[in-house]
């Protein structure tokens, strides 16, 4: 796992810009932490910081491979989990190694079969090839865009680099957000290909950017196709476990210390089980890591959306299987520091506005990595098997929207908080019709299968568009905080095998037992604790501590002794004021989301001094 960055200009002498590539490269640092590399020729420069997982001791990079015509060179972030039968194959047809990882087998994969070497790829990846022989560079992502990759078009060539912050430290990048940028920010619309930033562009999911000097060009190699499922229910079954089996102990390999990240819920506690499964049969115990919150057992209290804490389903599961675990407990003074915000706005390069759950992560991350450098993470199973409440909400299935921007049974209104902007601000942003635009493009597209009734193209709709946008968000944020951390956390629920037969799987066998991802729950019922496998779905949990409320009060109260503070050109004085004098010992969820977001945008401008275009 690393960072990538590059410069493409074909009509300057990049050996001459040295130090501008570095810049790029050393922004990357926190995501390869230890090594770093660059190369450079007259029109092509290309840098890695790396985080040594596989073959520490040969994987360098940038690699090359020379030939008369030109030299090939490569710069890769990620994993390829079926790298081993890939250079059996290759050596198979005359291919020598170096190496023992897996960057060596895309670089050689790519001299034998060009870009099609991705349709041979299983895993989570995103990589800059720099073709001398033909003097084009290719970008290229993972199908399901597990790993990010940006990258901004010039003059003469292009910048990229895993995170916005590669590119913008490069003269040529402006750091100016639009009203786009703005939309897509807010409105958790998610359009693949779009960025925060103007001139940027984000590598979709599945997708080939080549640039060359007649110009730039994409290709979809992947997409989320719809095709019959024939397999009776047993049979679907026994495929997902076969599969789960199979992805679990691909991703279980490296060569340094593993772990899973253990909530308790189904989707976390199945790989724990699988993990523990394989690992001992070499005779090793699974670690596994939790995060909780100082008191919140003993007082949680239901807020809708999490029915229980998650201690005392992990407790069962450690017993089940026998993990090696350790809970990190975090309290409120920790979560509201305003330097820990500035970390995770930096981590972004844009201001999250999703409140602790992003800090909290964060931490979990750092003191992970104390620990182990690989981790497995449940995150992508709801979006995969149908976990979430409003996929069963007759209102959300029907709204001309996102259905996870509606607020309740038959009503369409999005997201609420656009209430912390300026009137001004509200009404050229309009998110409500942006987001309603941006879904009728996501379902645009989206094919019946033979056969599928009204009820299962509606449950397919509700499927693809959490597999195209939502899942989008949540792969964002779980890559920004791990990576700052230097933690590879690995997603087994995003293997596009995985994805592609249990997305065409009915809906009638997603809910067979009467609940949601009944599929998972049948897979995984001999290698589970009832009481988990029966858990009803909590998601990542949120603190409830009154004094972490109370911090944002007075974090916010010294921001509005400010007036004149960037952020009031996007947030209203009047609304933050209201949310800082709520009294009470906690406070609501719409003042606490407002008080977050004006003080991770407050972070934000602090951090990056933007020009913002709100008009």
């Amino acid at each position: 796992m690393c960072g990538i960055a590059g410069w493409l200009s074909y009509r300057r002498d990049l050996t001459t810009r040295a130090e501008t590539v570095d810049a790029m490269i050393d922004t990357l640092k926190r995501r390869g932490p230890d090594d770093s590399g660059r190369w450079i020729d007259r029109h092509a420069a290309l840098g890695n910081r790396r985080l040594s997982v596989m073959d520490p001791q040969g994987g360098r990079q940038p690699m090359t491979a020379e030939s008369d015509d030109g030299t090939v060179v490569l710069v890769y972030t990620g994993e390829t989990y079926n790298f081993r039968e890939l250079r059996g194959e290759l050596r198979s047809r005359g291919h020598a190694f170096r190496t023992d990882g897996d960057t060596e087998v895309v670089l050689r994969g790519y001299l034998e079969w060009g870009e099609s070497v991705v349709d041979r790829l299983n895993g989570m990846y995103a990589f800059a090839v720099w073709d001398g022989r033909t003097e084009q560079l290719h970008l290229i992502r993972d199908r399901l865009g597990v790993k990010p990759l940006f990258y901004h078009p010039t003059d003469d060539g292009v910048l990229f680099g895993s995170e916005p912050k590669a590119i913008l430290a490069n003269p040529l990048a402006e750091r100016t957000v639009g009203l786009t940028g703005l939309r897509e920010l807010f409105s958790y619309a998610k359009t693949p290909g779009l960025a925060f930033w103007e001139g940027m562009r984000e590598v979709e999911p599945g997708t080939i950017v080549t640039v060359g000097r007649d110009g730039l060009r994409t290709r979809a190699y992947w997409s989320l196709r719809t095709l019959e499922h024939t397999d009776s229910p047993d049979a679907t079954v026994d495929r997902v476990r076969e599969l789960l089996d199979d992805i679990s102990e691909r991703q279980l390999l490296a060569d340094v210390p593993r772990c899973t990240l253990l909530s308790g819920g189904l989707d976390s506690s199945t790989l724990t089980a699988l993990a523990a499964r394989r690992l001992k049969r070499d005779g090793e115990r699974v670690r596994s890591f939790s995060v909780d919150f100082i008191g919140y057992t003993a007082n949680f209290v239901s807020d809708g959306i999490r029915e229980s804490p998650d201690a005392p389903y992990v407790r069962d599961l450690v017993a089940h299987c026998g993990s090696d675990h350790r809970d990190i407990v975090l309290d409120a003074k920790d979560l509201a520091d305003p330097a820990l915000r500035a970390e995770v706005v930096t981590a972004y390069d844009f201001p999250p506005c999703v409140g602790d759950m992003n800090a909290s992560l964060y931490l979990l991350s750092k003191e992970v990595r104390r620990h182990s450098t690989v981790a497995l993470s449940g995150e992508c199973a709801d979006e995969v098997f149908g976990g979430y409440k409003w996929m069963y909400d007759a209102g959300a299935q029907k709204a001309d929207i996102f259905p996870w921007l509606v607020q309740g049974a038959g009503d369409e209104t999005v997201d609420p908080f656009e209430r912390a902007f300026t009137p001004d601000v509200e009404k050229s942003l309009g998110l409500a019709e942006y987001a309603r635009e941006s879904y009728r493009s996501a379902v645009a597209g989206i094919e019946r299968a033979p056969g599928e009734d009204d009820r299962e193209f509606t449950m397919r709709t509700v499927s693809y568009l959490h597999l195209s946008r939502f899942m989008q968000l949540l792969l964002e944020r779980k890559d920004r905080m791990s990576m700052a951390a230097g933690l590879e956390v690995r997603v087994p629920y995003c293997d596009h095998r995985l994805v592609e037969y249990v997305y065409n799987a009915p809906w009638s066998m997603k809910t067979a037992d009467g609940r949601e991802k009944s599929l998972l729950r049948s897979a995984a019922a001999d290698i589970l604790p009832r009481s988990v496998a029966e858990r009803v779905k909590s998601p990542y949990p949120s603190t409830q501590d009154p004094l972490y409320a109370a911090a944002l009060r007075d974090q916010a109260r010294d921001l509005l002794a400010s007036p004149n503070h960037p952020v009031f050109d996007l947030v209203d004085q009047g609304l933050l004021a209201a949310a800082v004098a709520e009294k009470g010992p906690a406070t609501t969820q719409g003042s606490r989301s407002a008080l977050e977001r004006a003080l991770d945008l407050a972070a934000w401008f602090d951090a990056y001094a933007p020009t913002v275009r709100p008009y």
